[in-house]
């Protein structure tokens, strides 16, 4: 299996591995930072992913490491590479959610629990665009609520992608009775649950009504599993 390159999560790959490669050598945030020349808070940014380092701070990095195996220094400099790319959700200004995104494109396996509404994933573009409809923010104009759909829309290519995610979803049967944009959006989207719960990578699954009171009727969670971390 090929393994899905993700920019969100090459970033967070490279922060791991520069935190544990500290932690080996027994050094404190600060005492690197002295020998890097930069702030500590620099170096904790680099180390959480919330800051990319650069190539020459990898570089830096290495020798204040000594890590002096070629191929391990390679890699990091590829991760830092990889981390830069643009990813296609970057340019939609998608803000804290394009960590989200950026997650679930690396995933090679998801898993769903809703209780109220059709996950995005599965969403039809009509039933996408009355869930905008009803939950838009008023400041919201018709071209950034038509850009958030498009996102929608374009995220569902991981499970036509090769290889295909893997997709776990489960949702109480309320979901089902919900009328999200009336009863025609809700035809296709039931239709659609029917065509996309036949592909080999996709398990949809149903609590009905008759289940009872259950310890998710409350809740609901999204699980992706990455390729790696």
């Amino acid at each position: 299996m090929s393994e899905v390159r993700s920019p969100t999560l090459r970033r967070r790959e490279l922060a791991a591995r520069l935190r544990a490669l500290r932690l080996e050598r027994g050094l404190t945030v600060d005492q690197v930072a002295e020998q890097l020349l930069c702030s500590p808070s620099k170096v904790s940014r680099m180390e959480t992913g919330q800051r990319g380092a650069t190539l020459r701070d990898v570089r830096d990095l290495c020798g204040i490491y000594g890590l002096t195996d070629p191929a391990q220094v390679e890699y990091l400099m590829g991760l830092v590479r990889e981390a830069k790319q643009q990813a296609w959700w970057q340019s939609y200004d998608l803000d804290y959610y394009a960590t989200y995104v950026g997650l679930e494109q690396a995933a090679v396996t998801l898993c769903y629990y809703q209780s109220t509404i059709v996950p995005g994933l599965l969403q039809t573009e009509r039933y996408a665009r009355a869930m905008h409809e009803g939950s838009m923010p008023s400041e919201f104009t018709a071209e950034r609520a038509g850009e958030l759909i498009e996102v929608r829309i374009r995220r569902q290519q991981v499970l036509n992608r090769e290889p295909p995610l893997e997709l776990r979803v489960v949702l109480d049967e309320a979901v089902l009775h919900r009328v999200v944009g009336g009863p025609d959006v809700m035809t296709e989207q039931l239709s659609h649950f029917s065509a996309i719960a036949k592909q080999p990578n996709v398990t949809l699954q149903v609590i009905p009504f008759s289940a009872g009171a259950h310890p998710a009727m409350e809740n609901m969670f999204t699980e992706p599993i990455p390729t790696c971390l």
